[in-house]
Order: structure tokens, then C-alpha cells, then sequence
């Protein structure tokens, strides 16, 4: 019995050794693999993401929707993220490519995944729920998980003042009936719907989405005149100057000042940015800085 005492002792003891082994040769390859990632992003959402994580460092291409700051002008800028090109990829040598489902196409997603180039798509994020879990899967990626797990804090307090700005503004007794307008040259203006970011962004803020169609439709002035929308948002989903983006719209659709957002100067901009990915980190902050515009609309 004791000789078999010690032989177990030994065996637990090679079994401990082991592990703590392979977990000290885990930690190491992960640095290594952290210190030499080569990030390629493609998708406004993911990007930011991707700064938000302290990982910025690592990207060497992004596609033409991200915004980055003056400070890395040296990141390559690659073609819309749909229609990426596999070759403009693969000569930045990445080791991850990440993007939303909406990044393809599918040959070019194929040729990097043969070139053994590891590629993610992650969920469009329409929910906190979903947003968070992309989050903490990039932090895993991207061997940021203590910056994940803040960044995923932050987020919760955000929610949690937009829950509070909804509970004002349903407490105003009338909810606000918002119109978005998506702005584009040469192109009618087209009102968004359900299933698309701005309304996200209405619904988060507390307001109403009075267009009731799915995706994007045009509709006459005098289609928008019989909605009296209470606010109208307008976007041009580019990086174009909005300043007077309201002033232009009105000389071009006159009969939006007898709508009661054009009677009280209720028309506002929403960032490009915040209408590109999904639910990101742009969205909330235009959602709470809308909701805080319906608070203020029970002074008229």
C-alpha cells in the first residue's frame, strides 16, 4: 500500500507539473501571437470596436467605411466591405482579418481562409445582448479580454442612462413621432423604416418610428407632410459637412414646414457613422443624445 501511495503521489505530481507547463507555454504563445498580430477590420462597427479595445496598434487595413483618427494615417484604407479585394488584403500579410457578416465577398473570404489567414465574421449587433458577446469574443481574438470586460461595463452604464432618459420621456405622456430621411446625391430622399440602424437608434431613445414599412422607401412630401413627424433625422452616410443639412433639406422639400418638426426647428443630424454596423458604440452615443432631444421637446 504505501509503495502505491508514493507511485500516485508521483503521478499527481508529474499530472500538476504538466499542466502548469502547458499553461506557462500557453501564456507565452498568446504574447507571441498577440505581438505579432497583423489585424485587417472591415465594417464602421467593427473598427471601432477594435480602437475601443486598445488594439489599434495592430490594425494595418481597414476598409473605406472605418473613421480613424489623423494619428494612424499610415493604416492601409481598402475597398467597401462588401467587395474586398483578397489581393489588397494578403500583401498587408495579416493574421486576422475581422468583419460583420455584411463583409465579402464570399470567393475573397475563401482565398484568405486558403492562404491561412485566420478570418472572423461576427453577428451585426442589434441587441445589447448581441453587442456585448461580440465584444467579449474580439477581446479573446484580439488577447484583450481586461479591456473587453471594461469596455462591456461602460456599455451597461450607457444602457442604463438611456433606460433612464426613456423613463423621462415616457413620462412627457406623449411619445415623439420620428422620421428619418437618408440623404444621398442624385437620389431621391429615402425614409428609413424597421430593420434599419436609424431605427435602432429611434427605439433606443425612447421615440416612434412612424414610417411603417421595412428597410428603405421613397415617399413623396406630401406622403411626410400627413406622418407630422414630431422630429425628422436626416443622415447622407458619408463624411460630408451636416450643418446645414436642414436648411438644405427644407429648400428642396418645402412642405416639411408645415410638419411640426418643421415648424419647430426639429430637424437634426445624425452621424454617418452612427448608421453603419449595426449597434455599435456610435449608435448608443447618438441614442442617448437623441433621447436627450426628446426630453427637451416637451418645452414646445
Amino acid at each position: 500500500m504505501p509503495k502505491l501511495k508514493h507511485k500516485l503521489s508521483i503521478t499527481s505530481l508529474f499530472t500538476t507539473t504538466l499542466a502548469a507547463s502547458l499553461l506557462l507555454s500557453s501564456l507565452f504563445t498568446s504574447h507571441l501571437v498577440s505581438a505579432n498580430n497583423r489585424v485587417v477590420s472591415a465594417g464602421a462597427g467593427i473598427t471601432e470596436l477594435v480602437l475601443a479595445l486598445d488594439a489599434g496598434d495592430e490594425l494595418v487595413g481597414v476598409d473605406s467605411t472605418s473613421q480613424l483618427p489623423n494619428t494612424m494615417a499610415s493604416v492601409a484604407v481598402l475597398g467597401y466591405h462588401r467587395m474586398l479585394s483578397a489581393e489588397g488584403i494578403l500583401a498587408l500579410s495579416p493574421t486576422l482579418v475581422l468583419g460583420s457578416d455584411a463583409m465579402g465577398p464570399q470567393t475573397t473570404l475563401t482565398i484568405l481562409s486558403s492562404a491561412n489567414v485566420a478570418v472572423t465574421t461576427l453577428p451585426s449587433a442589434e441587441t445589447k445582448t448581441q453587442l456585448l458577446a461580440n465584444i467579449e469574443q474580439m477581446g479573446q481574438l484580439l488577447n484583450r479580454n481586461n479591456q473587453a470586460i471594461k469596455l462591456a461595463a461602460q456599455i451597461e452604464q450607457s444602457f442604463a442612462r438611456l433606460e433612464a432618459k426613456q423613463q423621462q420621456v415616457t413620462a412627457m405622456g406623449k411619445v415623439p413621432k420620428v422620421l428619418f430621411l437618408l440623404l444621398q446625391q442624385d437620389r431621391p430622399a429615402r425614409v428609413g423604416g424597421s430593420n434599419t440602424a436609424a431605427d435602432i437608434i429611434i427605439k433606443l431613445a425612447g421615440g416612434q418610428n412612424i414610417a411603417g414599412f421595412d428597410g428603405y422607401k421613397s415617399v413623396s412630401q406630401e406622403g411626410i407632410l400627413a406622418m407630422q413627424p414630431d422630429m425628422i433625422l436626416i443622415s447622407n452616410r458619408s463624411n460630408e459637412q451636416t450643418q446645414t443639412a436642414a436648411k438644405t433639406l427644407l429648400t428642396k422639400m418645402p412642405l416639411l414646414h408645415h410638419t411640426p418638426a418643421g415648424e419647430n426647428n426639429h430637424i437634426k443630424s445624425l452621424p454617418p457613422q452612427a448608421l453603419l454596423g449595426g449597434l455599435g458604440l456610435s449608435a448608443i452615443e447618438a441614442a442617448e443624445l437623441l433621447a436627450s432631444d426628446f426630453i427637451s421637446l416637451k418645452k414646445h
